[in-house]
């Protein structure tokens, strides 16, 4: 890390789902998260979506410290299908009949980024696909200051696949900042079990087992992503620009 990096605040890209889920207690924390990140001065980097958890967790935090403070990422084909985006090419809609603060018309190719005005949500770039989302996603939290990291609250198949790539990305020397699986009432439970199994099978070394961290409260979190140490069987690979 850079002497400007430190004087930088830390970034944190949280992964989490686009649905509220049938237990209040993952909207609840990720809520909670929002709060810890405004009292510790962290800006967030997520998704780009305007429902359930991310909503929430973008929403929350842009109330408490502004739109400065949460960058969303979002694939194009994806803004067709969350509310407060107007994916319209062909002509302008309106917006002052629209009655949506966060409705904003795209005008760009489809294989073109595009940078939106503030929001309720943020800042937010389109990007043309899920490739390009990830990995910008992790140069903003690579370019962050102490304490950046990935966040995992619950969600499905494009959570899990988002903290394993970041997980494997650690293991192969691509980035060394820490991974915490925020796991609530369980939730998370499944995978640990699975990582620790892969180490008793020997799939997966005892060190880099310890890659992915578990925290089970929005204050631990934080703390975590601050103590955390790269594991010594992380390989030391040349990866250029990657």
């Amino acid at each position: 890390m850079t002497t400007t990096q430190q004087d930088k605040p830390a970034v944190v890209c949280v992964f989490c789902g686009s649905g509220a889920g049938n237990d209040p207690i993952h909207m609840e924390t990720a809520r909670a998260l929002a709060h810890e990140f405004h009292k510790n001065n962290v800006h967030l980097v997520y998704g780009g979506g305007t429902k359930g958890l991310m909503g929430e967790l973008a929403r929350t935090l842009v109330s408490l410290s502004g739109p400065q403070a949460v960058h969303g990422v979002i694939p194009r084909a994806l803004v067709r299908v969350e509310p407060g985006y107007d994916n319209t090419r062909e002509e302008e809609k309106p917006t002052e009949s629209s009655g949506k603060s966060a409705e904003r018309t795209i005008k760009e190719p489809l294989d073109k980024t595009a940078l939106l005005g503030e929001s309720e949500y943020g800042t937010t770039t389109i990007v043309p696909d899920m490739h390009t989302r990830k990995r910008l996603m992790a140069e903003k939290v690579m370019e962050g200051g102490p304490g950046s990291g990935f966040v995992s609250l619950a969600g499905g198949f494009g959570t899990i696949e988002e903290v394993m790539e970041m997980t494997t990305w650690n293991q192969l020397g691509i980035h060394h900042l820490g991974i915490v699986l925020l796991n609530i009432n369980g939730y998370w439970d499944g995978l640990l079990s699975w990582v620790q199994n892969a180490v008793k099978e020997g799939y997966i070394g005892a060190d880099n087992g310890k890659i992915l961290v578990e925290a089970k409260d929005p204050r631990e979190v934080l703390p975590k992503l601050l103590e955390y140490r790269v594991s010594n069987g992380r390989m030391n690979l040349d990866w250029g620009q990657e």
